[in-house]
């Protein structure tokens, strides 16, 4: 199953970076002419990676006066401090902590703003169903009218996501749909609005006064200005010219699966002095995450984000499926249905590449890597040409069966087999974590030098 390689975001980046705290490693202390050398590879990493040149040299100049002023300790070497000074810099940079949204109102309303192709109508959709997830009656408000399918893409949506949206396809008043759909909110009890606006360019001045007229209207509770990450400095530069005109309380960065540089989810906090509330990855309605800066310098540096991975799981997997998993597991019945539920469960979490980059020290050995989100298709499409009878009862499946499922399937006799080794391997695994007592016990069996000093 062929895989196709290419860079991610923070790839390069990270690259540099671990390139540039090489040349403290085995050095024994820390002094002006290293930290210096140090400090000036870090800011060519941040430059190459489109960071504002002020803004690299500002945060540069800060880890040199912080690694200086810090004594190293024994257990420490310098490469080890300078790695967790610029982890703790580029989390001041992007904004030290989290902010959340501000919901208050009744209705609550969201004003998405942002250039033409920038993602908002997509966010939009991500946004009703993270919000929906959390409980919220959410009311999405399709008032780009100048966008032939942009109603059409956000009906589609939010019924995908089962969540109600207002439009009026013949009314070309912007602000007047908007008024209406809140007045439906109040009447149909929708405790949170969110309105699409239609892309426009920084330098339409007929554009920038109508969503400025919305703005001042409606008093949104929340105006999010979405930036696609791939434009760079020029992200950076169009967030300050619409904060100017709009004075929005947050960010949010799209597309931030698909550019090897990234300068702007790091410096845009800095320059626009309002917080990235948000990035978003992909096209699923799953794909998006609250923007922390502390998990985000992580990833920059190669260190994973096990925390978010783990929250991904939580919101994806469903506790009864769960349970009724490790029933069979424990009874030794797993079989492909289980198999084809749990790649559906994983399916949900999001990018598989991205996942991949939480998990720590994965980051740099996918280097050059993408992880194809259809890697699992030819697994299913196996499973699916198998009878209800061999789905239950695996070794059902013997040579002429496995003849006919490379037929069904359109793959070849060869992948067929990697499938059923693979499968047996990881029944074996899993009934051996039995005798062990489970999971947990078995990691502590296999590993058992594990976490002693």
């Amino acid at each position: 199953m062929q895989q196709i390689f290419a860079d991610s975001m923070f790839d390069n980046l990270s690259v540099k970076l671990d390139r540039a705290f090489k040349t403290l490693k085995g050095t024994g202390k820390i002094t002006e002419i290293n930290v210096a050398s140090t400090a000036k590879e870090i800011r060519r990493a941040l430059i190459d990676a489109d960071v504002n040149y002020k803004v690299a040299k500002e945060v540069t100049d800060k880890i040199r006066t912080e690694a200086l002023g810090r004594d190293v300790l024994i257990s420490v070497s310098p490469g080890q401090l300078l790695v967790k000074i610029t982890q703790e810099e580029l989390t001041k940079l992007m904004g030290g902590t989290k902010v959340d949204l501000n919901l208050s109102g009744d209705p609550g309303v969201i004003l998405i703003s942002g250039l033409q192709g920038s993602g908002k109508t997509t966010f939009t959709g991500k946004l009703g169903a993270l919000l929906k997830k959390q409980g919220r009656q959410v009311l999405l408000v399709a008032c780009d009218i100048y966008r032939p399918a942009a109603i059409d893409q956000l009906k589609v949506l939010g019924e995908q996501i089962g969540v109600e949206v207002y439009a009026e396809p013949e009314n070309k008043n912007a602000l007047e749909i908007a008024n209406n759909a809140i007045a439906y909110a109040k009447k149909t009890g929708k405790k949170t609005v969110i309105v699409d606006t239609a892309g426009r360019l920084a330098v339409d001045e007929q554009m920038m006064n109508e969503i400025e007229e919305l703005k001042n209207a409606l008093n949104p509770s929340e105006t999010l200005f979405v930036v696609d990450s791939m434009t760079g400095q020029d992200a950076v530069n169009t967030a300050k010219t619409f904060d100017e005109r709009l004075d929005f309380n947050g960010v949010v960065l799209t597309k931030l699966d698909g550019d090897t540089r990234g300068g702007a989810a790091i410096s845009i906090r800095h320059v626009v002095q309002k917080p990235i509330k948000f990035i978003s990855t992909g096209e699923k309605m799953e794909n998006l995450d609250v923007f922390h800066p502390d998990r985000m310098a992580q990833r920059i540096l190669g260190m994973g984000d096990v925390i978010s991975l783990v929250e991904r799981a939580q919101q994806s997997f469903d506790e009864d499926e769960a349970k009724r998993i490790n029933a069979k597991i424990r009874q030794n019945n797993f079989n492909f249905d289980d198999f084809l539920s749990q790649l559906e469960q994983v399916k949900k979490m999001g990018n598989l590449k991205d996942l991949m980059g939480m998990i720590p020290g994965m980051g740099k050995a996918m280097k050059g890597m993408d992880i194809d989100d259809d890697s699992f298709k030819p697994i299913e499409a196996i499973i699916k040409s198998m009878t209800p009878a061999e789905r239950a009862n695996p070794s059902l499946i013997d040579g002429s069966r496995r003849k006919r499922l490379a037929a069904g399937s359109g793959r070849t006799i060869t992948e067929v087999n990697n499938l059923m080794k693979q499968f047996a391997d990881m029944r074996k695994m899993m009934k051996q974590m039995n005798k062990m007592g489970g999971a947990k016990a078995a990691m502590g069996k296999m590993m058992p030098g594990m976490g002693r000093r």
